[in-house]
């Protein structure tokens, strides 16, 4: 599953794994592979790995960033070694919000060996998004989508640059799903596993 952070993937493949798939948490395995680094500051879990990184603008984190990303690059190599390696069906792929930087060649990878649900945001979505990172902030990769004004505090800065990070996701995310199923939908529905795996299989795009 692909989508922003906060879009409800976990809470989807937590789900799926309560009915017996094996969920492959990328989250997870990239903050394994950060733990010299966050050991070292005292951080712990999702949340420890975003105050690791900091706000977009803090003097690290540009820096950070980078370290960032070239663990979710080896962390999507390995899971999709292991989807491949398993040549079967009941595997959940759990990936961050930034999957899409880890490059053309892993996204197309990974669009081949599975089938990519993408959890779209509505407009009223995105006012919740923004409103959970600025509360509970998760980690987002922002390259260069960040850009505060003189005089303009980092959170009003986020607020007004968070829609256009999204805008730009959204065609990458879209370049690679093959259902698209709208966050809203889900939100306004009580679905078991099963009922979620069917509501999928109405979403299929064309080939």
């Amino acid at each position: 599953m692909i989508g922003m952070s906060g879009a409800g993937k976990s809470h989807w493949a937590q789900i799926l794994a309560g009915a017996g798939f094996r969920v492959i948490g990328v989250d997870d395995r990239i903050e394994k592979k950060l733990t010299p680094e966050l050991a070292a500051g005292g951080y712990r879990g999702i949340g420890g790995v975003a105050a690791w990184m900091g706000w977009p603008g803090d003097p690290t984190y540009i820096e950070r960033e980078k370290k960032y990303l070239e663990c979710e690059v080896k962390s999507m190599e390995e899971a999709l070694d292991e989807i491949h390696a398993a040549g079967e069906e009941g595997i959940i792929l759990d990936t961050t919000g930034s999957v899409v930087y880890t490059g053309e060649e892993i996204c197309r990878r990974m669009q081949s060996l599975a089938t990519v649900v993408y959890l779209e945001a509505s407009l009223a979505e995105e006012e919740l998004l923004i409103a959970r990172y600025l509360s509970d902030p998760k980690p987002v990769l922002w390259g260069d989508h960040f850009v505060r004004r003189p005089g303009e505090s980092t959170k009003d800065a986020i607020a007004r640059c968070y829609p256009r990070l999204i805008a730009h996701r959204k065609k990458l995310y879209e370049r690679y799903a093959h259902r698209i199923v709208s966050m809203d939908l889900l939100r306004n529905v009580n679905l078991s596993a099963r009922g979620f795996l069917k509501l999928l299989e109405g979403q299929a795009r064309p080939a």
